[in-house]
C-alpha cells in the first residue's frame, strides 16, 4: 500500500510551484532535528527510522492517488506527470535508531533535488516523533524499573496503527514484550498476556476461571488476583495452581503496601517462587515509587503510548543548504522569533572519554573525525536503496542492541528522574 498521501498538502503544492519556477531541482539538504527536549528530560532516544524506511520504499503516487488529486484540483497535470514517476534517489543519513539525541542534534539528513526531499517532510516527523515520544518515555521507565522487566499493553488507549508502533518503540527503549500481536507479527516484538478481569467474571466463581485458565495455559500462568478480594484469590490461585504458579498480577489498590501482603501471603503458602506483576496505571514516577517493594515486573499501558505526558518528540524538518548556480553549496536558515535555525551541511560527533559521554559537537562543513569522537550518521538511504540491515524484525532488534549501548555511555545523572538540563551539552563549531 502506498504512502504517498500520508502528506500535508503544501507540500505537493510548493513541489508544483517549484517546477513552475525552475528551482524544484536544486540539490537540497533537509534536517529533522529537535529544538529542544520534553520539560524535564536529560536525553531523547531515536526510535522510527526502521518504520520511515519502510514507508518510504512505498511512497509511489500510483494511478488512484493521482485521480484524486486531479479530482480534488489540488496540482496542475505537468505536477500530476511528474508525481506519476516520482522516486526517491536521493541519500539518508541519521543516527542509528535507538541512540540517544539531544537538542539541535541533526537525526536525519535528506540531500536530494528540493522536489524530492520537500514531499517527505510530513511522513519523516509522523513517524519519528511519535515513535521517538514513546522510546524516550520508555526509556526513562526502564531506568526507573532497576532490571526488572516490563511489558507494554497500551494497545487500547492510543489508534490502532499507532499502538504497533509505540510496541515496537518501547521494545526499543528496553521493554520486553507488548501485549500487540500485530507488533510481534511484524517486528518481532516477543508478545505477552493470559486473561482480563471479564474472563474472571465470565465463570460461576473466582475459582472456576483459575481452574479453566490453568486447564488452558498451564500452572505457569499469571492469574489476576483482584477481581474480588485480593486475599482470598490469592489463597485460591496456589491451591488452584499448586506452589509453581508462575506470577499473580494486581491491577488495583495501594500497589506498595498491596504487593509487599501478597508477597508475605505468598511465602506462608509455600509459592515462594511465584512472582508478582503489577499493572494499573504506572509511569516512571510510580514505577520508581515500587522500587523498594517485592514487585518482580511491570505492566505500563497509557503512559507509555502517549509519551508519559509529552505524545509528541518535538522534531521539525527544514531545508538547512541547496546548491547554488555556481555549484558552491550555500547555508540557508529562518531568523524568526523563538524558531530559528542553524544552516549548513553538518556533522554531528559524540565526545567519548573513558567509556563516557562528555558532550555532542556539531560541525558545519567539517565531517573530519577526532580522536575520543563516535561519528553519529550512519547511511539509511545511498541513491534511493535502502539499507535493509534497518528494517524488519532484523532492524529492529539492531535498534534494540543500539539503544542499551548508547545509554551506558551517559553520566549516570542520565538517569535521574528529577527535572535538569541535557545530560551533555551540545556545541556548534
Amino acid at each position: 500500500m502506498t504512502s504517498a498521501l500520508l502528506t500535508d498538502r503544501y507540500e505537493i503544492t510548493m513541489v508544483e510551484a517549484a517546477l513552475r519556477a525552475g528551482t524544484a531541482h536544486r540539490e537540497s539538504v533537509f534536517e529533522v532535528f529537535a529544538r529542544r527536549l520534553p520539560e524535564g528530560r536529560r536525553y531523547g532516544v531515536v526510535a522510527g527510522t526502521g518504520r520511515f524506511l519502510e514507508e518510504l520504499a512505498r511512497f509511489r503516487f500510483e494511478e488512484p492517488e493521482l485521480q484524486w488529486l486531479r479530482e480534488a484540483h489540488i496540482v496542475d497535470g505537468p505536477t500530476l506527470d511528474w508525481l506519476a514517476d516520482y522516486r526517491f534517489s536521493g541519500d539518508v543519513r541519521g543516527y542509528a535508531e535507538g541512540d540517544v539525541y539531544l537538542p539541535g542534534s541533526p537525526l536525519l539528513v535528506v540531500e536530494s533535488t528540493f522536489a524530492e526531499g520537500v514531499l517527505l517532510e510530513t511522513l519523516a516527523l509522523s513517524v519519528l516523533n511519535y515513535d521517538s515520544a514513546v522510546a524516550s518515555a520508555a526509556a526513562r521507565m526502564v531506568a526507573a524499573a532497576d532490571g526488572r522487566p516490563l511489558a507494554e499493553m497500551g494497545s487500547r488507549r492510543t489508534g490502532e496503527r499507532s499502538a504497533v508502533a509505540a510496541a515496537r518503540a518501547a521494545y526499543i527503549a528496553g521493554f520486553g514484550a507488548t501485549s500487540n500481536l500485530e507488533a510481534g507479527r511484524t517486528w518481532g516484538v516477543p508478545t505477552m498476556g493470559t486473561a482480563a478481569h471479564a474472563f474472571t467474571l465470565l465463570h460461576d466463581s473466582e475459582e472456576d476461571a483459575f481452574r479453566a485458565q490453568v486447564a488452558t495455559l498451564g500452572p505457569g500462568t499469571t492469574l489476576l488476583v483482584d477481581t474480588y478480594d485480593i486475599p482470598t484469590a490469592v489463597r485460591t490461585a496456589v491451591e488452584v495452581a499448586g506452589t509453581g504458579l508462575g506470577a499473580v498480577r494486581i491491577d488495583s489498590g495501594d500497589l506498595p503496601s498491596l504487593v509487599a501482603q501478597v508477597r508475605r501471603q505468598l511465602d506462608d503458602l509455600g509459592a515462594t517462587g511465584t512472582k508478582i506483576t503489577v499493572t494499573n496505571d504506572l509511569d516512571e514516577h510510580t514505577i520508581a515509587a515500587l522500587r523498594a517493594a517485592p514487585v518482580d515486573s511491570y505492566g505500563v499501558g497509557t503512559s507509555v503510548v502517549s509519551g508519559s505526558g509529552h505524545p509528541a518528540a518535538g522534531m521539525v524538518f527544514k531545508l538547512v543548504a541547496r546548491r547554488g548556480d555556481d555549484g558552491e553549496w550555500v547555508s540557508v536558515s529562518k531568523a524568526s522569533a523563538d524558531k530559528a535555525t542553524v544552516g549548513g551541511r553538518k556533522t554531528p560527533v559524540r565526545v567519548i572519554v573513558d567509556g563516557v559521554a562528555q558532550r555532542e559537537v556539531i560541525r558545519i562543513g567539517d565531517d573530519r573525525l577526532r580522536e575520543g569522537e563516535r561519528s553519529l550518521l550512519v547511511p539509511l538511504v545511498t541513491g534511493g536503496v535502502v539499507d535493509d540491515r534497518w528494517t524488519g524484525a532484523e532492524g529492529t532488534r539492531r535498534a534494540r542492541e543500539h539503544r542499551e549501548a548508547a545509554v551506558a555511555e551517559l553520566p549516570p545523572s542520565a538517569l535521574r528522574l528529577s527535572r535538569g538540563e541535557p545530560v551533555v551539552p551540545t556545541t556548534y563549531e
